[in-house]
């Protein structure tokens, strides 16, 4: 079995795996039997947040593994995020004190600001040892420019939409010249997304997508390679240098998601797959 599977170095010397799981909209009566699964499966990158609100149970799971000797804390990557309710400085280290708490852990391997807005502050917990790397989420290029030249630690992690149908190569790109490690969510086109609510329990009104996952090609691809559309999706972006945290609670789905090192897309299919024409924004839509 692989363990653990490619890693990136960040640019502080940490690594960190390519391959992890995702936890938005796990439950959280199913997600502690989503990490079994995935540790036992050789996943050894778990990514949560705040807003997720599962971060206890992950926390359960963890200590579980923990405390039988089965992982160390170590070959352990945990990745939560600070909301944007938490922004001022003044309350972002008892955000992440509180979600430290939950997962029963003295430190997160990396703590994101969940949306622009908050970066400076967060540079205090990871001088005070509180995550070991610090990075943001759904940044756009100008953003991720304009916090590199103000920040007096380095960026180490962004994480946004990336997938077939949305390639971000600028995006990516811009990350490259920066020393900045790019993680794709929705890496295979988020098929569960209509499940969730914000805090304030509102729905959001998803436009119509295509799924990347029925794509002619990808599906052409699949066959060839006796693989699934969603493992195709998923080495398409690993071949990309790009870190993926492919969200399921079904234990079956969870080892697929990680069973993508044993083939390669050849030069030619990823040229095709680039060059895709589907160029469609899941999440934030109307950017």
């Amino acid at each position: 079995m692989v363990v653990r599977g490619p890693v990136v170095k960040l640019s502080n010397g940490a690594e960190m795996p390519l391959v992890g799981l995702g936890t938005w909209l796990s439950e959280p009566d199913v997600v502690k039997n989503a990490v079994r699964h995935a540790l036992d499966n050789g996943y050894r990158l778990i990514d949560t947040a705040e807003l997720y609100k599962n971060e206890a149970e992950i926390g359960e799971a963890l200590a579980e593994y923990l405390k039988d000797g089965k992982v160390k804390r170590e070959e352990i990557f945990v990745t939560t995020k600070l909301w944007c309710t938490h922004f001022a400085p003044n309350e972002m280290e008892p955000a992440l004190r509180e979600s430290l708490k939950k997962l029963q852990l003295d430190y997160v391997d990396l703590y994101l600001a969940h949306m622009p807005g908050a970066f400076n502050g967060m540079e205090e917990l990871y001088k005070k040892g509180l995550t070991k790397a610090i990075g943001v989420s759904n940044f756009s290029a100008q953003q991720v420019e304009r916090v590199v030249k103000a920040a007096t630690v380095p960026v180490h992690n962004l994480q946004v939409e990336c997938h077939l149908y949305f390639p971000q190569f600028e995006l990516h790109e811009t990350c490259k010249r920066h020393n900045i490690s790019f993680t794709a969510y929705a890496p295979i086109g988020s098929p569960g997304r209509d499940k969730f609510r914000l805090p304030t329990g509102e729905a959001i009104p998803w436009k119509p997508a295509k799924n990347p996952m029925e794509d002619p090609l990808v599906t052409k691809m699949a066959s060839e390679h006796q693989k699934t559309p969603a493992q195709i999706l998923l080495r398409y972006l690993l071949q990309r240098d790009i870190a993926i945290i492919p969200k399921s609670v079904n234990e079956k789905r969870i080892k697929e998601n990680f069973d993508i090192f044993d083939f390669k897309l050849s030069d030619d299919e990823m040229k095709e797959l680039n060059t895709q024409e589907h160029h469609q924004r899941i999440f934030f839509q109307d950017l």
